[in-house]
């Protein structure tokens, strides 16, 4: 810094051209590092964010299929409408009918219709993103034509689904369930969902689900003589007797 004298016994101080450079060099450091800390914040606080939803969406989804079958049911004698499918592979598939609980997605739109046909899928979107989907109609009712075009979407950028079902007879899972006219005693989920970006891993799920009910046997939603359901027609009168 430089002193300059105006007059005797007076001086004046001033800043030479490199001392200012220097200072407003010093300054935009500063700023830099400031600006730096401030985005490396921002952006650990949208993929944390984006990691958060990324799990509440899994979960949504896992807790869907939970309340979805463990309300299932199903009549053999009506089995065109109350028919359990399992499809794995490319386009994984899982459809049964379920008396769905009120808090249960869509329910506003079904009214007191809460008995329905659930099929859920995975489907790519306008981006080939995958996506697990919900699509639901009323028993003996057509899907209608938003539900077929909109259906609720449960996970997005999913990896894969599959379903496997307890069999009673080999006492293993199986990928594949033949006996549409009947539901499993067990169902085993498994959800993966992609890192959001490809230095995230994979985030995958499984439930394995007891399923509560049975199939209803024809004979026993049509009645018989001498059993003892309701509604069935008496046993008739033994000869010789009024």
């Amino acid at each position: 810094m430089k002193t300059f004298d105006q007059e005797p016994g007076a001086a004046r101080r001033a800043f030479t051209l490199v001392e200012l450079m220097v200072a407003i060099m010093i300054f935009a450091l500063i700023v830099a590092a400031v600006y730096s800390t401030w985005s490396v914040i921002l952006k650990s606080s949208q993929v944390g964010r984006a990691a958060a939803a990324h799990v509440q969406r899994q979960r949504i989804a896992v807790r869907t299929l939970e309340d979805s079958l463990t309300c299932i049911q199903s009549v053999q004698s009506s089995v065109q409408y109350y028919y359990f499918s399992v499809t794995n592979g490319d386009q994984p598939s899982l459809s049964f009918v379920s008396r769905v609980p009120d808090i249960f997605p869509r329910n506003g739109k079904f009214g007191d219709f809460n008995l329905r046909r659930l099929t859920f899928s995975v489907e790519a979107d306008a981006n080939q993103v995958k996506n697990l989907v919900l699509r639901q109609n009323p028993i003996l009712m057509d899907m209608d034509s938003d539900e077929q075009s909109t259906p609720l979407i449960l996970a997005r950028d999913v990896k894969s689904f599959g379903t496997s079902c307890w069999d009673r007879n080999t006492l293993s899972w199986d990928d594949e369930w033949d006996a549409t006219n009947s539901i499993p005693p067990m169902v085993r989920i498994t959800l993966t969902l992609n890192g959001g970006d490809p230095s995230s891993p994979a985030l995958t799920i499984t439930r394995e689900i007891a399923i509560p009910s049975e199939t209803m046997p024809t004979v026993a939603q049509m009645g018989v003589p001498g059993s003892n359901i309701p509604n069935a027609p008496p046993p008739p009168t033994p000869p010789g007797q009024k």
